[in-house]
């Protein structure tokens, strides 16, 4: 799972050292989506596109045939560039889940767009997942402070399952009354 958890005394410093009771995070997760095309893939991509798209261009060379396809060539491999490297700035984005044991914050870190951030009591929290009737399957919601927000969206049902399990034990630990 694309999922960074940091309990205790690794807790990130962005999070903020102490909250209103004085006491450090308990933990901190960082979630973010997965990238399934690593760089090195990348280049190794382009490269298989470039050898595919010159075979094809081997018996035009030397005619006039060769500059009627070559820019249309050029354009869709500058195109897929453009495209996996705008995939790559949206896997920038990340949420940052803080939990104290009187505040839970979520920052959404959006790759073109701005921070939103969420806070609420983490014993008044309903964490809530819907296997049907939300816009995915598992639906991971947390609701308190006034507002619902939807936590992991880019995470796949059975990550979305998983971080439900690890996050109402946590809330548990902290002695919440369940969901």
């Amino acid at each position: 799972m694309p999922l960074d958890r940091r309990e205790n005394d690794r807790a990130s410093a962005q999070a903020g050292a102490l909250f209103a009771s004085g006491a450090p995070p308990v933990l901190e997760w960082v979630l973010w989506p997965n990238r399934s095309l690593s760089p090195r893939g990348f280049v190794t991509l382009i490269a298989i596109v470039c050898v595919g798209f010159s075979i094809p261009l081997i018996p035009l060379i030397g005619t006039m045939a060769l500059w009627g396809v070559l820019p249309f060539l050029l354009g869709t491999l500058a195109l897929l560039w453009w495209l996996i490297r705008r995939n790559y700035a949206d896997g920038r984005l990340c949420e940052v889940l803080t939990l104290w044991p009187d505040m839970i914050r979520v920052v959404r870190h959006n790759p073109r767009g701005p921070r939103q951030e969420w806070e609420a009591n983490p014993f008044w929290v309903r964490l809530r997942l819907r296997a049907e009737g939300g816009p995915v399957e598992n639906y991971l919601t947390l609701k308190g402070g006034g507002r619902e927000i939807e936590l992991g969206a880019f995470l796949s049902p059975e990550e979305r399952t998983a971080l439900h399990e690890e996050l109402e034990r946590a809330l548990s630990r902290l002695g919440r009354a369940g969901t």
